[in-house]
């Protein structure tokens, strides 16, 4: 049998855009959540809209240029012309946008939260299950490390989570943890019980030393 609970990573905010404003010569934009449409003969182009963090001079975005109407689904224009937020964050968090437009994310700005339940390291060792998986909500990627997930969800030292990886106790997706895995949406953590038992057991001896 095994134990799944959910980490689900829920961002505050659009990253911040790495770009020097022409008026005030400040280095970063925000995003507006708000759509430029600009219709040229039967091609449209889309842009979303950036502001100056300092004197809220614009910047845009493109998102899409010289495109023929029909070739957009009719309910993703409905969302550009209503300024849809969560297009709008969906393109504000896109790689492949930025890179586009030879413009950088700066992911540093991105504040978030992690929802889960108060499950510690000694509550792994009480379960039924030799595997306890955890799988993790993440629907914007920000270049989230796993390691810093993880030492949350289980309040772990950095010391303590760098045992477990030694002792490869964390696996994800499959394979054992590493220090620069990154975390990507629907993840599946899984943390080996009798593992986990063994590393515990050494931490509780250096305790009575």
């Amino acid at each position: 049998m095994r134990n799944e609970n959910i980490w689900e990573v829920k961002v505050n905010n659009t990253p911040l855009l790495k770009r020097k404003c022409n008026r005030c010569n400040n280095n970063s934009f925000y995003c507006s959540e708000k759509f430029r449409i600009n219709a040229q003969k039967k091609n449209i182009d889309i842009w979303l809209i950036y502001r100056c963090i300092k004197c809220d001079n614009t910047y845009n975005l493109a998102i899409f240029s010289r495109i023929k109407p029909e070739l957009l689904h009719k309910d993703l224009l409905n969302k550009f012309s209503e300024n849809n937020t969560e297009i709008a964050w969906k393109y504000a968090f896109s790689r492949e946008t930025s890179q586009k437009n030879n413009v950088e994310l700066d992911f540093s700005s991105v504040k978030y939260d992690i929802l889960y339940d108060n499950i510690s390291v000694e509550d792994i060792l009480n379960f039924d299950s030799e595997i306890v998986t955890f799988k993790i909500k993440y629907p914007f990627d920000f270049s989230l490390k796993m390691s810093s997930v993880i030492k949350i969800c289980l309040k772990l030292s950095a010391n303590k989570l760098n045992s477990l990886i030694e002792a490869k106790v964390i696996s994800i997706m499959k394979k054992h943890l590493q220090k620069k895995h990154k975390v990507k949406n629907e993840d599946i953590v899984q943390v080996n019980r009798e593992k986990l038992r063994s590393i515990h057991h050494i931490w509780l001896c250096k305790q009575q030393l």
